[in-house]
């Protein structure tokens, strides 16, 4: 065999090799997560992988495929210089997405995305606060290392072809042959001949879903993820489009012809805190003992769902009654969520003044441009506070946020308003100015609700609250208790309290929902037409369809009181299914994601 082709077929091999490494690494970094996992899994996993690990090795062999090919007619510095770049660019690659991917996965539950470049590039620094500076440090110098140990390795394998003989035969015949080894890379990098093309489900084997994620190689799933971000109206498409929009009408109800009324005032003063983190699992302890009160004297939503796993999401579901999508977020298109509905802009049109309240940095994941296009012009954030106040990574800490709209409010004389208030300081790494109990994650929580609880004293102290609607509701899935499986329900389970003097009485809703039908709830009760908020639907209207609708990266959920179930799109299996099944909720929830995306294509 000739030297170019033993030299370009050995570059091939030592990627899919590097790749295949990976996963032992990967479950060995993550053996809590598969405490039952055995050497026989682990060939399991590395076999099942083996189609992402060609497919990279693909992308990655191209350019030293055609540096081999260039150096047939001239080989000289230049040629050198550029195949010690790329393989350093390489290297680097695979060492961030391994590095980023182990680290991750621990916080997330799921393989490598474009969601860490997203938060990265809008802010770096909100985007670490979650992990330690030594953290940080520690994880740099070890992809660094590893970087340049992969770089030294393919350099090893390129050049220790260079003292063998020259191969034979004339230049054009070897050119020929190497073009053609070259492209015949098409084949592993598509995944053969056939119609449907590599996907991260080719690597989905096991029941156990952190084992399919072991098997996923992090740089494929990072390269489809990017793929995934802009054509929206191509993707996920289960059934014609007749036939979606047929099964999809009857879930998207937009009057309020029977609605129950709870409210005593008509406009009220509106606060809407948006909990970070917050779960439903976490009231069955005495870390939230306001919640725990409040859900008897206020109106309870039994069970409410959250739309999405991450604040970015979840602020569009709340405000703009939007539900949250399974691969991308949609407030970084700001010229889409410019056209999305919201609740501040329909209560602006009724009179209410606006205004919002976050401790953090409002430009991180695009927020202040989505706040400012949903006619919140009037944002206090990380940067309205003294330099002093900003005591935590995520900025200022939830009482002086709460301390700073309570002044505010002091020299408030006109009426009515909306106040959103966006908590941060029950999120990792859960440092707060605060001991009350000795677990971290479950202090940081009790700080928290005795934040809103000493706003809610003040409303009560300042006679405002005859008059104040305080909606209580998380910004996304829990974190508490660690390490829920997202095949899990209470995974996606959170509180929704409505509390305050505006409030009839004491009221359990028992109907399903979700964040994006707070909108369509709130406005029903109003008497505010809320028909533009096409996804959003009012829980307290008896004609309505109840159900709640949930997505997690490339998972999507459907729930109603007869039947709930989990559908993953990515092995395109029903991972739950629970209650009598009488309907067709896979065939619902298919054509609902459909029309999301669909609805998401046109704006």
């Amino acid at each position: 065999m000739k030297t170019n082709t033993l030299k370009f077929l050995a570059v091939y091999a030592a990627w899919v090799m590097l790749f295949a490494l990976q996963k032992p690494c990967f479950m060995l970094w993550h053996h809590a997560l598969m405490p039952t996992a055995g050497v026989g899994d682990v060939w399991q996993v590395m076999l099942h992988g083996l189609s992402l690990d060609l497919s990279v090795a693909g992308y990655f062999s191209v350019v030293p495929g055609l540096l081999i090919l260039t150096e047939t007619w001239c080989r000289g510095r230049v040629t050198r210089w550029i195949g010690r770049g790329y393989d350093a660019l390489a290297a680097l690659l695979f060492a961030v997405t391994f590095c980023l991917n182990l680290v991750l996965y621990g916080y997330w539950g799921f393989p490598l995305d474009v969601t860490p470049l997203f938060y990265f590039f809008s802010s770096p620094a909100d985007a670490v606060a979650s992990v330690s500076v030594w953290t940080v440090i520690v994880g740099c110098a070890i992809a660094l290392l590893l970087a340049t140990g992969v770089f030294l390795l393919m350099q090893k394998v390129e050049h220790g072809f260079d003292g063998l003989s020259p191969n034979g035969g004339r230049r054009i015949g070897r050119s020929v042959l190497q073009l053609v080894l070259t492209g015949a890379l098409l084949l592993p990098i598509r995944g053969g001949v056939g119609v449907s093309v590599m996907n991260v489900g080719e690597a989905y084997f096991s029941k156990d879903m952190r084992l399919n994620h072991a098997a996923v190689n992090p740089v494929f799933s990072l390269m489809e993820s990017l793929s995934k971000q802009e054509d929206f109206a191509s993707q996920y498409r289960f059934m014609d489009e007749g036939e979606a929009e047929r099964v999809c009408r009857p879930l998207l109800y937009t009057r309020s012809d029977s609605t129950e009324r709870l409210l005593t005032v008509q406009r009220p003063d509106i606060y809407i805190v948006i909990l970070e983190s917050f779960s439903r699992e976490l009231m069955k302890t005495r870390a939230v003992p306001n919640m725990n009160r409040w859900d008897k004297e206020g109106v309870f939503f039994e069970h409410f769902y959250a739309n999405s796993f991450r604040t970015d999401r979840g602020i569009v579901s709340i405000l703009s009654g939007y539900p949250a999508q399974p691969t991308t977020s949609l407030m970084k298109y700001t010229r889409k969520v410019n056209h999305l509905p919201s609740i501040a802009g329909t209560l602006n049109r009724q009179g209410y003044g606006l205004k919002y309240y976050y401790g953090g940095d409002a430009d991180f994941t695009n927020m202040r441009a989505y706040l400012t296009g949903m006619g919140f012009t009037d944002i206090v954030s990380d940067k309205d506070f003294p330099l002093k106040s900003r005591l935590s990574k995520w900025g200022v800490p939830d009482h002086l946020v709460f301390e700073r709209l309570q002044n505010d409010l002091k020299g408030e004389t006109g009426g009515p308003l909306l106040r959103v208030i966006q908590t941060s300081s029950s999120h990792e790494p859960f440092d707060v100015p605060f001991r009350r109990l000795g677990n971290k994650v479950l202090n940081a929580f009790a700080y928290t609700d005795d934040c809103v609880g000493r706003f809610v004293a003040f409303l009560k102290r300042t006679g405002r609250w005859k008059r104040s609607l305080v909606v209580l509701v998380p910004d996304h899935q829990g974190c508490y208790p660690e390490h829920l499986s997202e095949f899990s329900l209470a995974h996606y389970q959170i509180p929704m309290i409505w509390l305050g003097g505006a409030v009839k009485s004491p009221f359990t809703v028992e109907n399903y929902g979700s964040q994006h039908d707070l909108a369509a709830t709130l406005l029903g009760q109003m008497g505010i037409g809320h028909e533009n908020f096409r996804f959003s639907k009012d829980m307290l209207d008896r004609k309505a369809p109840h159900f709640a609708f949930f997505t997690f990266p490339d998972l999507w959920g459907l729930a109603t009181q007869e039947q709930r179930m989990i559908y993953d799109n990515v092995s395109k299996k029903v991972m739950l299914d629970e209650g009598n099944g009488r309907h067709d909720l896979e065939r619902q929830g298919k054509a609902y994601l459909q029309e999301l995306y669909n609805d998401i294509a046109q704006r």
